[in-house]
């Protein structure tokens, strides 16, 4: 045996220089460490099997870390595949890759899986993961691997994709990668005999023993990977943590999260529906849903104006060429609804983008540097044909509005213009009351752009400088750009921490030159503009879905829909409170008066799942002093305040825009 060098490093600390012997693993290297879990050699993920080479830089891998956290989950996502196989020997394996808080394994078996299969499922896994088994690694040619695995067929489609793009976008690259091939056994602890086996490209934990906590959550139908030319199969995704209580607490979160699912709050406070008459993702507002709308959207205008926005209207349609000289044709088709034939066979587009609309505005007649910068707002609703399987409710819908802004200026106003655009759309989200931003850089993709190397270095410094002023962190977000220019992304946390993509900020060389846009510069010659794309709330239906989740129904009350309500302590009190209610419509409140027959304690009931902000309560004593009594959200009360107070007390707090 010789002695090797090893160093190791640990985030930000210093290396360390360590002399071991040969055949030492990267678990003898970091024994006693209990949350190492893997080890990153060189950059290159390893089992803690791996043996240590002389001069590897090795890493150790936590499984708190997102590295840790992934292979923790690939290890559980092969644990209840290997227990799927038990309990169903004919079930073919999929792929069964991590993703965000969980994991997930695709299987082709006869019929969907029920809540009493997971029930099974999840049991026989706790057995696996009880008994150890040990996660051991082999390599094997492409032939011996499709000699070993003839029984499952995906599993063979998986090894003629291998290195290929396809792999990479659909997650069978955690199966196959691009180099060899290996396949991971899981051993019986005591006797080392074969137990079950997968194709994988690895690290994994160990042993199942070291897998700390998981649970099965829900089955779904996919398309095996994503295309609907596919077999239907059968998704069970689970979730996996370091710990019990870190498990625990994300279950509590995901309960807290369902309890605010605006779909569920849409139907209970009578907000918004999705008929099935109309088709999915194409939404319609109710009457009280249409008030916290138009409350958003006149806000919203009423902003643009003291912004120097000027408002336009375009048509939801138009023929083809359009979208032909922008490169939507080419680069967005497949989101787009197919072409309706009219006019003796011109192709017509419902529009899936208001810009090149926009465009036609400006270029309707000559412009001269006088006007620029130009600001152009609509309130332009567009349609998508999103694929039925990511269709959400409002978040991710087929038919949506956005708040859609283009301004043109000079390359010399392009830096003051976008600093002052990032800084009103902050600010106008904050009159919305989020307050937790951050900010991401979304680069060239450089399989999908349009116009030169240096325009985009350009338009991409001028986004990051900008981004910055703003003082807020600023994540990177390579090749995420659209394909005319890089754009700077507004991201937001909602009161129980989720992060939602707010506003998108755009930078654009590049349809200004494919529309021939112009404009008169101060010395007589012909100019090209710069374009920024703005949409502040990426469209109104999601940012109403944001907002419902947010404040999980208790819109604060200048959005409510109903922002006070009167409750009379018995029937003589009706026309009291009716009085009270006409002088805060006057004063622009939305007030209404509850006259059912109902008893008190049942209408407060009522009013408080309605989540109203202020409920107005009167008796005897109110009549007779002049006065009215608060109830607030919270259950508690301010009795016998005078009518004129009251009055002035809503009117300050929807002005103010606060939550009570």
């Amino acid at each position: 045996m010789s002695d090797l060098r090893v160093i190791i490093k640990r985030d930000s600390a210093e290396p360390e220089e360590r002399v071991v012997t040969t055949g030492t693993t990267a678990a003898e290297l970091f024994q006693g460490e209990r949350p190492v879990i893997a080890a990153r050699v060189a950059g290159e993920l390893k089992d803690l099997a791996y043996e240590i080479a002389d001069g590897d830089l090795v890493e150790p891998v936590d499984i708190g870390s997102e590295d840790g956290l992934n292979i923790l989950r690939h290890s559980t996502a092969h644990v209840m595949a290997q227990a799927v196989q038990q309990l169903f020997p004919d079930a073919k394996l999929g792929i069964g890759p991590p993703v965000k808080d969980g994991f997930y394994y695709d299987f082709d078996v006869e019929k969907p899986f029920t809540p009493d299969d997971l029930k099974a499922i999840e049991k026989k896994m706790q057995e696996i993961q009880k008994r150890g088994q040990r996660f051991s690694r082999r390599a094997i040619t492409d032939e011996a691997a499709r000699e070993e695995l003839a029984d499952e067929p995906y599993k063979l489609e998986l090894i003629g994709l291998k290195g290929s793009a396809a792999a990479a976008e659909d997650g069978a690259d955690v199966e196959v990668g691009a180099g060899q091939l290996t396949i991971y056994d899981n051993l019986d602890a005591k006797t080392g005999e074969l137990c079950w086996k997968d194709l994988c490209r690895g690290p994994h934990l160990p042993t199942t023993r070291a897998i700390p906590a998981f649970k099965l959550m829900r089955n779904a139908a996919a398309y095996w990977r994503g295309s609907e030319r596919n077999p239907m199969l059968q998704r069970i995704y689970g979730t996996a943590w370091p710990t019990k209580e870190e498990l625990k607490a994300h279950l509590d979160f995901l309960e807290e999260a369902a309890k605010r699912d605006h779909r569920k709050l849409g139907a209970e406070l009578d907000l918004f529906s999705i008929p099935e008459q109309i088709g999915s993702g194409l939404a319609v507002f109710h009457p009280k849903g249409g008030i916290v709308r138009r409350v958003m959207e006149d806000y919203s205008r009423r902003r643009h104006e003291e912004e120097g926005y000027e408002f336009v209207y375009t048509p939801h349609a138009t023929k083809g060429t359009l979208f032909e000289i922008s490169g939507h044709l080419d680069w967005y088709a497949d989101g787009m609804y197919p072409p309706m034939q009219l006019d003796e066979g011109t192709d017509y587009y419902l529009k899936p983008m208001n810009c090149p609309m926009h465009n036609l505005i400006f270029d309707a007649r000559g412009r001269s540097y006088r006007e620029l910068p130009m600001r152009l707002f609509e309130f332009g609703t567009v349609y998508r044909y999103e694929k039925s399987g990511v269709v959400h409710g409002l978040t991710r819908a087929r038919g949506f509005t956005q708040d859609d802004a283009h301004i043109y200026c000079t390359k010399e106003q392009m830096a003051d213009e976008l600093d002052s655009t990032l800084t009103f759309v902050l600010n106008l989200l904050r009159d919305y009351g989020l307050t937790d931003f951050y900010l991401e850089l979304s680069t060239k993709d450089p399989e999908k752009f349009v116009g030169s190397d240096e325009v985009w270095e350009e338009a991409t410094e001028t986004l990051r400088k900008v981004a910055e002023k703003q003082g807020l962190p600023l994540v990177p977000d390579p090749g995420g750009a659209a394909f005319y220019g890089p754009k700077i992304s507004v991201q937001t946390k909602d009161a129980i921490g989720r992060t939602w993509q707010m506003s998108t900020i755009q930078l654009d060389f590049n349809l200004p030159e494919r529309f021939g846009l112009e404009y008169t510069a101060p010395d007589g010659s012909r100019q090209r503009p710069v374009m920024i794309h703005r949409a502040l709330f990426g469209s109104i239906e999601r940012f109403f879905a944001v907002l419902l989740e947010h404040y999980a129904g208790a819109f604060p009350a200048w959005l409510a829909p109903v922002q006070a309500v009167g409750i009379p302590v018995g029937d003589a009190h009706v026309p009291y409170l009716q009085e009270f209610a006409a002088e805060a419509k006057r004063l622009g409140l939305r007030v209404e008066v509850d006259a059912a027959s109902d008893r008190m304690q049942k209408k407060i009931r009522t009013w408080q799942k309605q989540r109203v902000p202020f409920m107005v309560i009167v008796g005897d004593e109110d009549m007779t002093g002049g006065t009215v009594s608060f109830r607030y959200r919270d259950g508690s009360q301010e009795n016998n305040v005078p009518r004129d107070q009251a009055l002035a007390k809503l009117v300050d707090v929807v002005e103010r825009r606060v939550q009570v």
